[in-house]
């Protein structure tokens, strides 16, 4: 807003900026959603879902078979960290392009924001990949799956949030399932190392609280998915790479992945590619629906990979993989019910037990009289 004074004619001219000028970050406007060319904003929030739950499934069900391909190759399992490395250069590339073709290219999420946002991003990527060179792939992807949890705890002390009964009964069911999983696969197939255990339990506390960190900035500062791929990414490549030079772990990962170019950085690429177009659609969940669905979804997701990753990899198998998913799925049925059927509140957990107190303060009036 610009003020002017005239002396002569005594005025005051006051000038209001357009929506194209720029705003306060802390003012939220109304900005179009617009993921991989698609704006959301012209669809309603039912068709909004279903598209980004398709994109996610689509994009990360590729993701996840390339991941294992890539680490299928002997040899490449000590180099999680420098896959990491390629993924994040490969993701700031892409969030560049994206931006430039937008017309908005402002930073709006503060700099200190983003070093803590690219310092989780780093522990959750970082961390679940290089856990894979100690762990089976769906043990890992199990141990991801039961950060639903500590997303909803994440949920009540980051942004102060209250869920109802309904999303504690899906994340008991999802956890129950996912711990009947792991102990499915320890028995079939041992494969447990306390190293990968302590990395991917690293990695899932970084990604549960990444969800609510991301959605907060974002709906505060209306900051576009663009942004917020590209300035994360391309500060944890720096980490990354800071990381690596002071381990001495850049040498060895480069002359490997040199000698087997196209199933290295070639996989990668797809890799990358493909993790990028998921992780659109996951942060325009997380700004449209919030953290808790969005987790669900890609929840519902890794389900599926799992599903894939033994008919295309050679795994044991055992029918208390299907119960212990049966059981994961009504979580994920239950957690989607909640969240997009409005019109029936239930109550919540603290609800209830108030009203627990009260028949009971009412039934002993009753004796009373």
């Amino acid at each position: 807003m610009d003020l002017k004074f005239n002396n002569s004619r005594k005025y005051i001219s006051i000038t209001v900026p357009s929506k194209t000028q720029a705003m306060s970050p802390h003012i939220k406007s109304i900005d179009d959603i617009v993921v991989l060319g698609i704006n959301l904003s012209r669809f309603n929030k039912l068709t909004q879902f279903f598209i980004c739950v398709a994109g996610v499934f689509v994009f990360y069900l590729i993701y996840g078979y390339l991941q294992e391909l890539i680490f299928s190759l002997e040899g490449f399992k000590p180099y999680g960290w420098y896959l990491t490395l390629v993924q994040f250069a490969f993701y700031s590339i892409f969030g560049l392009i994206e931006l430039q073709l937008i017309q908005d290219k402002r930073r709006r999420i503060p700099g200190k924001t983003y070093m803590i946002i690219a310092f989780l991003t780093v522990g959750t990527m970082g961390l679940s990949n290089t856990s894979l060179g100690y762990l089976n792939y769906p043990t890992q992807v199990i141990f991801k799956c039961c950060k639903l949890i500590p997303v909803m705890l994440g949920g009540v002390f980051i942004q102060g949030k209250r869920y109802n009964v309904v999303d504690v009964s899906a994340a008991l069911c999802m956890s129950l399932g996912l711990i009947w999983f792991t102990l499915a696969d320890s028995t079939v197939a041992p494969n447990f190392n306390l190293t990968g255990v302590m990395l991917i339990s690293l990695a899932l506390c970084a990604d549960a609280v990444i969800g609510n960190v991301q959605e907060k900035a974002m709906k505060l500062h209306n900051a576009s998915n663009s942004e917020m791929v590209l300035y994360s990414y391309s500060i944890g490549f720096v980490y990354i790479l800071l990381g690596l030079t002071c381990t001495s772990g850049l040498g060895p990962a480069v002359t490997f992945c040199s000698k087997n170019p196209v199933r290295t950085y070639g996989y990668a690429f797809l890799f990358s590619l493909t993790g990028y177009f998921g992780i659109s659609f996951v942060l325009a969940l997380i700004k449209i629906f919030g953290a808790l669905l969005a987790v669900t979804v890609t929840t519902g997701r890794k389900a599926m990979t799992i599903v894939l990753s033994f008919m295309f990899f050679a795994k044991p198998f055992t029918f208390q993989y299907v119960w212990s998913g049966l059981l994961v799925v009504l979580g994920i049925f239950l957690n989607v019910y909640s969240k997009n059927i409005d019109k029936i509140r239930l109550p919540s957990v603290y609800d209830l037990i108030n009203k627990a107190m009260e028949v009971r303060k009412s039934r002993t009036l009753a004796q009373t009289v």
